[in-house]
C-alpha cells in the first residue's frame, strides 16, 4: 500500500501541526525535567508523562530508540577484545546462542550485545537520515544505526562481569600474572530468520552507543526451512482447513494431510516498497524492515468438522515439517462451540534481551493456551487486534509467528486487525496515527489471511457450533452508508437464529472501558454512535473487544445505560436472560500480553467487573447457554464468570 496523494496545503498543514506539538512536548520537558547533559527527545517527554494510548506510539524505552542517537568513537580500546561463540557450526531454526564475551580491560555497566540481521546490516550511522526518525517522537540530532538491531542484552546481565569473577591472564612476568582482562557469557534466543546474523558489541549504552568488536556472520544450516504453520478457517462448514507457513523458499511445497492428500502452496510476500510512508519515512519503509522471506499457504479440503487429523508441509528441497495432529472446528450450526478469545498479546522474550517492543505477559498467556488446546477441549482461537506488535519492525512477526505455533498449528487461529497493524496517516485508516509503524495492515493480511471480502477490507463473519462471529475491523470506515456499515448490516439482519442462536460481535477498540488514555480516549464515541444500533437491532447478544489491556464486563447495556442486570443462579454465577433481550453484554479482553492498564477503583454503574491480569476468555456455547470464564494465565484460577441463557432461539 502507497501513501495517498495529498495536497501541498495538506502536506505543509501536516509539517506545521507535527512540529508545533514537538514544540509543545519538548518546551513542557525543559520546563519540568531535572538538568541533563543530553538532548531531550519527544520520546523521553512521553514515556515520563503519557500513559496508555498515546505511548504506545511512540519510543516507551531506550532500546526502540536505539538507531536514532549520535554513533561516537569508542575512547576505550582493548587488543584482547572478541566475542567468542561456544560453535561456529550453522545454526538450526531454534536454539539458545551463547555469545562469549572476552578480553575486557575495565567492565563497564554500559557494554551491551546486539544481534544483528542481516549480518551484512551498517552499524555506521546514517546522520542524513534524522527527519526519517522525527515522526517516531524521538528528537535526537543523529540515529545510530542504519539498520536496526534485532535484540540486544547489557553484558552487566552476567552478574559475574562488573566484579570480573571471571578472569583470563593475558601477561606473565616472572611466573606473576601482571595483566588480567574479564569475561562474560550472554546466551540470546535465535530462531531461523533466513539470512546471516552476528553479534556485535558496543559501549556507551544505547543513549551513547560507540562500536568495540563483532563476532563474523553466522549462518543457518537450512534457510528454506518451512516453518511457523498456522491455521485458519476459510468458511463455516468445517469441511476445509488452510495452512499458512514461512519459509526462506520461494518455489511451491507440498502440505500432506490425511494419510496421503496433498495441495500445493501458494506463494506470495510483501517488499519494502509496500509498506506505507507520509512525509517522513516510517520504520517498516526504513530501518525496521527485515526480508520476510515467502509465506506459503495451502488449503486442506474434504475434511470433516470435529475432527482429529495430522499434517506436514513442505518440500524434499526445503525440508518438511514435523507431523502435526490437529483438530477441525464444529460446523456452524451444530450444537456447540468451546473457544478461546483474547486482545493484545504480542511476544516476550524468551532470554533476558530488550526488544524495540515486549509485551511482557504474552509468554505466560501463551504457555497457558497451550495447556488448554492440548485439554482437546478447545475448538478455536479468536485473537482480537494488536498481533504482534511489529509496529514497522518486521523481523518481530517472525518472533510472533514462533510464539503461537504450539497453538496455532493445532486448532483454528481466527483474527480481527488492529490500531498496531493498520493505521498510518494518509493511507485510509479512520485514525491517522503511526501505530503500525508503516505497516498498513500488509504484512497481518500477508501472514494472517481470513475469509474477508478482499484485500484491505478486513471484515468477515464465521460461524463455529451455535455461534455466529461477526468479526469487524474497527481502523477502517464504520461510518453509515460506508462499505463495512453496510456488510454489518446485511450479514447479521441475515444469522438464523434457530440455526446459531448466539451472535458474537467482535472488534479491536471497544465501545465500553473505564479507562481512559491521558491523551486519547479509548473509546470513540462516533464509532459507538453509528454502530452500537445495529447491536442493539440485531440483538447482539455478547461484543468482546481488545485495545485497553485489563478485563471489563458490563451490565446488558445501551448508551451508557444498563437495560438489564445479571442474577446470580443457585452456584452462585452472574446470568444475563436473553430469553428477554434487553441489550448486549460488553467484555474487553485485551490482557493477552501487552503492558497492562490499572483497572479504576469506581466507574460508571454499566461497568460491573473490572481486573487487570494476564489471562485470556474461555467460552462455551450450546443452543441454550453462553458460558464465559475469565482465566488469569499464571494461576489458571477463574477471575469472573457469568453466562447468558435463552429458553428459546428467537
Amino acid at each position: 500500500m502507497h501513501l495517498s496523494s495529498s495536497s501541498s496545503m495538506e502536506i505543509s498543514s501536516r509539517l506545521i501541526l507535527f512540529f508545533l506539538l514537538s514544540f509543545f512536548f519538548v518546551a513542557a520537558a525543559v520546563h519540568s525535567s531535572s538538568s541533563s547533559s543530553s538532548p531531550i527527545s519527544l520520546a523521553d517527554v512521553v514515556v515520563k508523562s503519557a500513559p496508555a494510548e498515546f505511548r504506545n506510539h511512540t519510543a516507551i524505552s531506550e532500546f526502540r530508540v536505539v538507531n536514532r542517537k549520535p554513533l561516537t568513537q569508542c575512547l576505550e580500546t582493548s587488543t584482547y577484545l572478541k566475542l567468542r561463540l561456544d560453535s561456529n557450526a550453522s545454526l538450526s531454526d531454534d536454539e539458545y546462542v551463547r555469545v562469549h564475551v572476552e578480553g575486557v580491560l575495565r567492565p563497564s555497566q554500559s557494554h551491551w550485545v546486539a544481534l544483528v540481521s542481516p549480518s551484512h546490516s551498517s552499524v555506521s550511522d546514517c546522520p542524513l537520515n534524522l527527519l526519517q526518525y522525527v515522526q517516531t517522537g524521538d528528537l535526537s540530532k543523529l540515529p545510530l544505526l542504519c539498520h536496526y538491531p534485532v535484540k540486544a542484552q547489557y553484558v552487566s546481565s552476567d552478574p559475574a562481569y562488573l566484579s570480573c569473577r571471571k578472569k583470563e591472564c593475558q601477561m606473565l612476568i616472572n611466573g606473576k600474572c601482571v595483566l588480567h582482562t574479564c569475561s562474560a557469557t550472554l546466551t540470546f534466543h535465535v530462531i531461523n530468520l533466513r539470512t546471516d546474523i552476528e553479534f556485535v558489541m558496543f559501549s556507551g549504552g544505547f543513549e551513547t552507543p560507540c562500536l568495540l568488536a563483532r563476532s563474523g556472520a553466522l549462518r543457518f544450516s537450512n534457510p528454506h526451512s518451512p516453518l511457523y504453520a498456522h491455521l485458519s478457517s476459510i468458511d463455516s462448514t468445517a469441511t476445509s482447513m488452510r495452512v499458512t507457513w514461512v519459509s526462506g523458499d520461494k518455489t511451491p511445497q507440498q502440505l500432506q494431510y490425511d494419510n496421503g492428500k496433498s495441495q500445493t502452496s501458494v506463494v506470495t510476500t510483501f517488499t519494502q516498497d509496500q509498506m506505507c510512508s507520509d512525509v517522513l519515512k516510517s520504520p517498516a519503509k526504513d530501518f525496521g524492515w527485515h526480508d520476510p522471506g515467502y509465506v506459503h499457504s495451502a488449503i486442506m479440503t474434504g475434511l470433516k468438522p470435529s475432527t482429529t487429523y495430522t499434517y506436514t508441509y513442505g518440500s524434499d528441497s526445503s525440508g518438511w515439517s514435523n507431523k502435526i495432529t490437529f483438530k477441525t472446528p464444529p460446523a456452524g450450526g451444530s450444537d456447540e462451540v468451546r473457544f478461546l478469545a483474547f486482545g493484545d498479546m504480542g511476544k516476550t522474550p524468551r532470554d533476558r534481551s530488550a526488544e524495540h517492543y515486549t509485551q511482557p505477559g504474552a509468554l505466560s498467556v501463551v504457555k497457558a493456551l497451550v495447556q488448554e488446546v492440548s485439554s482437546g477441549k478447545v475448538d478455536s482461537i479468536f485473537h482480537i487486534g494488536d498481533i504482534s506488535y511489529a509496529t514497522g519492525f518486521l523481523v518481530e512477526w517472525d518472533y510472533f509467528l514462533h510464539l503461537i505455533t504450539p497453538i496455532a498449528s493445532r486448532i483454528s487461529y481466527m483474527t480481527a486487525i488492529g490500531n498496531h497493524e493498520r493505521d498510518y496517516a494518509g493511507t485510509g485508516s479512520v485514525y491517522k496515527l503511526p501505530d503500525s509503524g508503516g505497516e498498513c495492515g500488509v504484512p497481518y493480511e500477508t501472514y494472517f489471511p481470513m475469509p474477508t471480502p478482499a484485500k484491505d477490507k478486513p471484515w468477515y463473519s464465521i460461524e463455529q457450533g451455535s455461534v455466529h462471529f461477526t468479526v469487524i475491523s474497527t481502523e477502517h470506515s464504520w461510518s453509515k452508508n460506508s462499505e463495512q456499515y453496510e456488510w454489518m448490516k446485511r450479514d447479521m439482519a441475515a444469522v438464523d437464529r434457530a440455526r446459531t442462536p448466539w451472535l458474537i460481535f467482535t472488534g479491536h477498540r471497544p465501545m465500553y472501558s473505564s479507562y481512559t488514555g491521558l491523551f486519547v480516549n479509548n473509546v470513540d464515541k462516533n464509532f459507538v454512535n453509528e454502530v452500537e444500533p445495529l447491536l442493539l437491532a440485531n440483538k447482539v447478544d455478547l461484543a468482546l473487544w481488545g485495545h485497553v489491556h485489563n478485563y471489563e464486563r458490563t451490565c446488558a447495556v445501551y448508551a451508557k445505560q444498563c437495560k438489564a442486570m445479571p442474577v446470580k443462579d443457585r452456584r452462585g454465577i452472574d446470568t444475563y436472560n436473553n430469553t428477554d433481550y434487553k441489550a448486549p453484554v460488553h467484555a474487553v479482553i485485551g490482557m493477552g500480553g501487552f503492558r497492562l492498564d490499572p483497572s479504576p477503583i469506581t466507574a460508571d454503574n454499566w461497568s460491573l467487573v473490572r481486573i487487570s491480569e494476564y489471562g485470556y476468555a474461555r467460552l462455551h456455547a450450546t443452543k441454550k447457554e453462553l458460558k464465559v470464564k475469565y482465566i488469569n494465565a499464571n494461576s489458571g484460577n477463574v477471575r469472573d464468570s457469568f453466562q447468558i441463557t435463552k429458553a428459546t432461539s428467537k
